[in-house]
């Protein structure tokens, strides 16, 4: 499933609209400010040579012209006075994004029943690590991805795209997907039968699962009508560690990558599809539903 950034690269036009900003606000605290100070002081000593001037041929002045005289030269642009009331907060939400946390909206749905379209989720930007924004270059090692995980990565075959699934398979794990049934390891993967889930948008109805895997309890859908070998996967960078028949697969996750799956097995593309998910591609992962206008009810934290 993908998640389009607000106006695409949000980062990057955050990035550099912190930067302008910045640039702006720095160039007037320590020059144009002292400029119009030293303007100011000129012309207001100016005005009170002439001012005595006046009051020794007895002319009465207003008082008030003083002041307003030192405003007006002291008032800033107003290029510089917008620029500078919005470059802290500017900043303040590009270090808390590139760093922290993100937002983003769910599309599709292919991680239902986790996560519906129209969720807006939180994403934890340095659970696997503190990354350099625009780059993603991580700099900082901190916790790797787990089996069970709600991640969201930078779709390998279109780096503007961010997608969202679960992480079903670690560097080194031996994935085998049969009959729509997971085994990581040569350890069959549990699954509870729940009631079945109505898919609202198609009226239909879908077979419902507890998994568990490695201890993450987690529902996932199947659609008894779609069959269990993947169609026409692509030819993806290490290919040669995949193997398809007609009741499924197994793969060998490589050094670095992830293998990801979506929740809603039978309307997803994933890994199955279109291969690992490198390290380099991590964007962080999802923990939080922090609103849905149309079901409040979706509020809340998720597995």
């Amino acid at each position: 499933m993908s998640l389009q950034a607000i106006l695409g690269n949000f980062a990057l036009i955050l990035f550099v609209l912190t930067i302008a900003t910045g640039i702006v606000w720095f160039l007037d605290v320590f020059y144009l400010s002292k400029q119009r100070r030293a303007r100011a002081d000129a012309a207001l000593a100016e005005f009170d040579a002439r001012n005595a001037r006046l009051a020794a041929d007895g002319v009465k002045l207003e008082a008030s012209g003083r002041s307003a005289l030192a405003a007006s030269i002291l008032r800033q642009p107003t290029w510089i006075e917008y620029s500078g009331s919005f470059f802290p907060v500017i900043a303040l939400v590009f270090f808390l994004r590139s760093f922290l946390y993100e937002p983003f909206k769910i599309p599709s749905s292919s991680m239902v029943p986790t996560l519906q379209i129209g969720d807006l989720i939180l994403v934890n930007k340095f659970t696997y690590g503190i990354r350099l924004p625009i780059i993603n270059k991580k700099v900082v090692d901190l916790n790797t991805p787990q089996r069970g995980d709600v991640m969201v990565f930078k779709y390998p075959k279109d780096m503007s795209l961010d997608y969202i699934k679960r992480v079903v398979g670690v560097p080194g794990d031996k994935i085998i997907y049969k009959n729509k049934r997971l085994t990581v390891n040569g350890k069959e993967v549990s699954y509870r039968p729940l009631p079945d889930y109505l898919d609202e948008e198609h009226l239909s109805y879908h077979k419902q699962f507890l998994e568990n895997l490695s201890g993450t309890e987690h529902k996932i859908l199947n659609d008894e009508r779609a069959p269990s070998f993947v169609p026409n996967p692509d030819q993806f960078p290490q290919r040669e560690l995949c193997s398809y028949n007609a009741e499924g697969f197994a793969c060998t996750v490589p050094a670095g990558q992830y293998f990801m799956m979506g929740d809603n097995r039978d309307n997803s593309l994933d890994s199955r599809y279109w291969g690992f998910v490198p390290d380099e591609n991590i964007v962080g992962k999802a923990f939080f539903v922090w609103m849905n206008l149309g079901n409040l009810k979706r509020i809340g934290s998720f597995q």
